[in-house]
């Protein structure tokens, strides 16, 4: 039997295919966030007040996609934005009540879903797979190409 070793694009689909899954999920569950923006608000949850730098780097999208997210978020009522007070030129970004209870929904399909992927693995499995996954973030930050 030939293994397939192009681990890039399985990481990739697998990716792709899971962000599809759970905002298919969010929908049908009547949240109104994409798992991108629900990501968002699970942030602020946790700190309220983050800059938008701070919300860019957390989550390691560029600040015109984080931009673009906090834009959507906040025509729906789940955030505001208020000028930082000390440095007017930066904004901190608030999670709503409205937000408090989106993100309470969009975390009981995330913990469903987290439950599925685990379906059919050992405790073993799940903890060599996690292991694999943290093993990312110091394996390849020290490494970005410089621009």
């Amino acid at each position: 039997m030939q293994t397939d070793d192009r681990l890039i694009y399985l990481l990739f689909t697998a990716g792709q295919k899971l962000r599809n899954y759970l905002n298919s999920s969010l929908s049908a569950e009547g949240a109104k966030v994409t798992v991108a923006q629900s990501g968002i608000l699970f942030l602020l949850k946790q700190q309220n007040g983050r800059s938008m730098t701070e919300l860019s780097r957390l989550i390691e999208l560029d600040n015109s996609t984080i931009t673009g997210l906090i834009d959507r978020l906040e025509r729906a009522g789940f955030v505001s934005r208020n000028s930082d007070p000390v440095d007017r030129r930066l904004s901190n970004v608030y999670i709503t009540p409205r937000g408090l209870d989106e993100v309470n929904k969009a975390k009981v399909v995330i913990r469903k879903v987290n439950e599925e992927i685990k379906e059919g693995f050992t405790a073993e499995q799940v903890d060599a797979f996690k292991s694999v996954l943290q093993s990312f973030s110091p394996k390849f930050n020290s490494k970005l190409p410089s621009r």
